[in-house]
């Protein structure tokens, strides 16, 4: 449980800072989504550009089995390497956006 706790702040501290980033730009909203019971957690960018409707998400994480999947990176960053360096160890975290089957080619857990 004490994992638990401290894998929500990571994820949380990671997408919050993202979201801050991308508040300088009036026109599309950083909206952060934090889904506590089911353990899901994202940034999704709202807004317009250029009259081009802009939505969809930045970042996804869930938590599974003990494990923080990262389901979706949209930014260059390498957060498994924040997640690392905010000490979560490199076996609870899964590159989910990757085939099942290159997991085990990445320094993450494969499941």
């Amino acid at each position: 449980m004490e994992n638990l706790e401290k894998y929500r702040e990571c994820i949380r501290k990671i997408i919050i800072e993202y979201a801050q980033l991308a508040s300088s730009n009036n026109e599309i909203e950083a909206q952060t989504i934090f889904d506590l019971e089911q353990d899901h957690y994202q940034l999704i960018y709202i807004g317009w550009q250029n009259k081009r409707r802009i939505f969809g998400p930045v970042m996804h994480f869930d938590i599974k089995n003990g494990k923080i999947w990262i389901q979706w990176n949209g930014t260059e960053e390498d957060v498994g390497e924040q997640l690392v360096a905010m000490g979560v160890p490199k076996q609870d975290i899964v590159v989910g956006f990757h085939p099942p089957y290159m997991r085990q080619y990445t320094d993450y857990a494969v499941s």
